[in-house]
């Protein structure tokens, strides 16, 4: 994940403890609340909507507001928000700063403690205006703040509290219910919930037409529902930079057919999407020069300037070509990458930058839709948060080229304020002289995310494309339990070595380390153990009483292992399971 610090101004105070003094006032659950607002007097109220949240709404008479949450430090653990990335323990307040935006992460937090539980749990209600944060520990008074600035708004400042819950994920599952009630989230077509084969690792951008077919008929046999193209099928799409971005017309020497490319790859039953960096511009493409004036700011990516999204003749401009892409070429969707970088123009005063890419993104949803049913958009982390619900259903991870822990830990992220989308994983990459189970754990990684392969099937061995079909065959028949089902990973400092899905009778439950799983014989009938450990067993701890079971253990490749014991009674037990294997338990008699 990209780093996620904002920069500290040099104006301000170092600590929280020598900024303005405000006079604080008790909230809920031991949090303590301050507001100021420059010139007037802040009034505020709290709320308790359905749904187990609480409503903070802040009146300030059309003036910017400094909202702040004081928490004693009690057993604190770990602060998590959505632009954290793999800072999640504590950090002290003259070091927690971040800016936020509609697409660039969400004004959110949650501090909790060593067992897991939840302190302090927010968000702002309002996903769209650009805000900026100050958290971390208070050394002067052995507290733990949150300080969240507002811009002016004629309507009240809304945040979002949860009480405190027992786990992270159980405070996230409130605020995603609020937003969903809250939004229209955009339809979500089955394509977006099925493996998608992606050609950015395999190819980088050394794509062409009969590699790419070559590639999608082998990942429709494995399972994959969806192809996307990734950079490199454009004009000007080399070099690793984006200097020939802007044009977005598909390159002739690659793809001389670009609409018969589509509808080959489309036989195969995939669906097809595109790759574009709709406000991108660069110096090689041809129409740098009718656009230069609308792109006065250098992107963060190398080679390109950014459009400016606030200037209507900007927005007509990408959805007019995005529009031509999917209509001319018989698109099924888009890949919308690189639209944090609408952020190079935030706090310049010229207009919120959230609430020009609500303009832009709800003319293209309703363009591209009036062309194409069933329209699939990509997001990408860090524009997954509840605000982009209207605009994307499929919702990326950001980039983490062969590691299957971030894979794990960014897709469970994603997914703790994703509303609506269906979240994927990050393409998935490994060298064709990998063991089996390599290529094991990294689907592993993926196994709560709809999983993207992205390597060339016909240059991996066999026994890899087995692993790759059994896998994407364990996904599919888990796919609701795994997206849809009541997901715990644990402490968000821990990295989630331990995550389990449930629903009903079912139970999965995902060990990346050496982790005791419990397995609650009074709960659940049937429990699936997924070996992404680098042992040859799985520890349990059998609750709930002992039962008799039925059961099935498969290697990395599917291949049916010794069986588990006839019985588990009560207790700590190891069940021999391969690394990257599963073992699928049914209880056919018991608790005892």
């Amino acid at each position: 994940m990209q780093t996620t610090t904002a920069p500290a101004d040099p104006t301000e105070a170092v600590t929280t403890a020598h900024l303005e003094p405000a006079r604080y006032e008790p909230l809920l659950d031991g949090v303590s609340l301050a507001v100021l607002a420059p010139g007037v007097r802040p009034a505020w109220s709290l709320a308790a909507p359905a749904g187990g949240v609480r409503l903070l709404e802040v009146r300030s008479d059309g003036a910017p507001v400094e909202v702040r949450f004081s928490v004693p430090l009690g057993d604190a653990a770990g602060y998590w928000h959505p632009q954290g990335a793999w800072r999640r323990t504590l950090l002290a307040d003259w070091e927690g700063r971040t800016r936020v935006s509609l697409v660039d992460g969400h004004a959110a937090g949650c501090l909790y403690d060593h067992s897991g539980a939840t302190l302090l749990t927010f968000a702002a209600a309002d996903p769209v205006p650009e805000a900026a944060l100050r958290f971390g520990v208070s050394e002067e008074n052995d507290t733990h703040v949150v300080h969240l600035r507002l811009p002016a708004s004629r309507e009240p400042h809304r945040i979002l509290l949860v009480p405190r819950s027992p786990s992270v994920a159980v405070a996230a599952r409130a605020l995603r219910a609020w937003f969903a009630a809250a939004l229209t989230p955009m339809p979500v077509p089955d394509a977006a919930r099925t493996p998608a084969y992606s050609t950015w690792y395999a190819f980088n951008q050394d794509v062409s037409a009969g590699a790419v077919e070559t590639q999608a008929e082998l990942a429709a046999g494995l399972g994959c529902g969806a192809l996307i193209l990734d950079d490199g099928w454009q004009e000007h799409g080399y070099g690793r930079g984006y200097s020939g971005c802007g044009d977005w017309q598909p390159d002739p020497a690659k793809f001389p057919d670009f609409a018969g490319h589509v509808a080959r790859v489309r036989a195969h039953g995939l669906a097809y999407l595109a790759w574009v960096a709709p406000l991108l511009l660069g110096p090689g493409a041809a129409c740098h020069e009718r656009w230069a004036h609308c792109a006065p700011a250098p992107a963060t990516v190398p080679g390109a300037q950014v459009l400016d999204p606030r200037r209507s003749e900007v927005r007509d401009h990408v959805v007019g070509f995005c529009v031509r892409l999917v209509r001319e070429y018989g698109l099924d969707g888009l890949k919308l990458d690189f639209l944090d970088q609408a952020m190079v123009y935030a706090d310049d005063g010229a207009g919120d930058v959230g609430r020009a890419m609500v303009a832009l993104l709800t003319e293209l949803r309703a363009a591209l839709e009036a062309v194409r049913p069933g329209l699939l958009l990509e997001l990408r982390q860090p524009y997954t948060g509840p605000g982009m619900a209207p605009f994307g259903n499929m919702l990326r991870s950001f980039d983490c080229p062969a590691d299957a822990t971030a894979n794990r830990v960014r897709t469970l992220d994603t997914a703790l304020l994703a509303v609506g989308g269906a979240v994927h994983s990050d393409m998935l990459l490994w060298s064709p002289d990998a063991p089996v189970a390599t290529v094991a754990r990294q689907l592993i990684g993926a196994l709560h995310a709809v999983p993207q392969i992205s390597v060339r099937l016909d240059r991996v061995p066999a026994a890899h494309r087995e692993a790759v079909g059994f896998w994407l065959r364990q996904w599919r028949l888990h796919r609701e339990l795994l997206l849809d089902g009541e997901v715990e990973p644990g402490r968000p400092d821990e990295l989630y070595p331990l995550v389990r899905a449930s629903a009903g009778e079912h139970c999965l439950l995902s060990v990346h380390g050496d982790r005791v799983v419990p397995l609650d014989f009074s709960a659940h009938r049937h429990f699936h153990l997924v070996n992404g450990s680098d042992r040859d067993r799985v520890m349990v701890e059998v609750r709930g009483g002992g039962g008799r079971i039925k059961g099935v253990v498969q290697g990395p490749d599917g291949r049916i292992m010794d069986g588990p014991p006839a019985f588990l009674p009560e207790g700590a037990h190891s069940l021999s399971v391969p690394r990257g294997g599963l073992a699928s338990l049914t209880i056919t008699e018991g608790p005892r």
